[in-house]
């Protein structure tokens, strides 16, 4: 089969190629899918590049890289229901802790990681549902019911703040959301009722202006160390903050006296390590909310499998109004 792989750190167009690999066969309780899509991701790019903290030198020999994909069943291993050859799937840490993830033809892996999906989802949506989408819907409703909050999102113009606003606003929250005004359209039209700018001076007293002068029971945050000191001083006592990033500053100094002082539950998710139990109840969610047409996933731009370099560039360039994919 055809995949992408690389060997080394580097650039993308420097490490990245094309080869000719065997094709996987599933062990017991594994399933093979083949792709028809592949999504890369901000962390794939950070794997390949080798800039992850304390990580000198790929984990195993030769990887081929990307966590995200769909596809359909065509072959599955000891143990599984023959009936799920045929099945229409999107796949979750395809590469995480494995050599070889979704940037090829065809991926093996164990059969709860190839989720059947409903049959009003397309492969394109289902390539992006892995990282954002559980991301988002972990972050939105982790910590239970949001009807009737406010809820501030920041980065509501990247893929993962896109889709928490819509999500937020699906659940029955009032959706403060900050970006760049390049993106205010885009995020209001997501569902978002304020939209501020995430550059602004007098950031927590808007907020707070856009809610009525009433602090934010949940915060969705992607850039926690610049963000901490507003975050603390708009949120409500016993209030949750949702951390999917920090990129801007990975050693941030925490105000800890308002944290302490208003009880905040600091929920930091890394959805490679969700538990069974809420990746079950973010699954359903998402897939509640693609049925009932509250959730848009844009795709910027779809790549050939042979301009994968050029695929991972874009993601890593930034500023993107969707979601990156490979077909394959």
């Amino acid at each position: 089969m055809k995949a992408a792989v690389y060997r080394e750190f580097g650039a993308a167009a420097d490490v990245l190629k094309i080869e000719k690999i065997e094709r996987p066969e599933p062990g017991p309780g594994e399933v093979r899918v083949r792709l028809a899509f592949s999504a890369p991701n901000p962390s794939d790019v950070k794997a390949r590049a080798g800039t992850r903290p304390g990580v000198v030198k790929p984990a195993f020999p030769t990887i081929v890289p990307h966590s995200d994909g769909s596809g359909v069943i065509d072959a599955v291993g000891e143990g599984v229901d023959v009936a799920r050859i045929g099945q229409r799937v999107w796949i979750w840490n395809g590469q995480w802790l494995r050599p070889f993830g979704t940037c090829a033809e065809y991926i093996a892996l164990p059969q709860a990681q190839a989720v059947a999906m409903p049959d009003n989802v397309t492969f394109e949506q289902g390539a992006v549902l892995g990282i954002p989408g559980l991301t988002a819907a972990q972050a939105v409703l982790g910590g239970g019911d949001i009807a009737g909050e406010a809820v501030l999102i920041s980065g509501g113009g990247g893929t993962v703040g896109y889709l928490a606003v819509q999500l937020a606003k699906w659940a029955g929250a009032k959706v403060i959301a900050t970006g760049s005004p390049r993106d205010f359209d885009r995020i209001s039209g997501a569902g978002a009722d304020v939209v501020l700018d995430y550059r602004s001076d007098t950031l927590a007293a808007d907020v707070l202006a856009a809610n009525d002068g009433v602090l934010v029971d949940t915060s969705v945050e992607v850039e926690f160390g610049v963000n901490i000191a507003m975050i603390a001083e708009v949120m409500k006592p016993n209030g949750r903050v949702a951390i999917y990033g920090s990129a801007l500053d990975m050693t941030p100094s925490i105000p800890f006296g308002p944290i302490l002082f208003k009880a905040l539950t600091l929920d930091v998710i890394l959805i490679y390590l969700q538990t069974d139990a809420d990746r079950a109840h973010t699954i359903a969610k998402l897939h509640d909310a693609l049925a009932a047409g509250a959730l848009s996933i844009p795709v910027q731009e779809v790549f050939a499998l042979e301009n994968v370099a050029k695929a991972q560039e874009a993601v890593e360039a930034g500023g993107r109004a969707g979601a990156v994919l490979i077909k394959l």
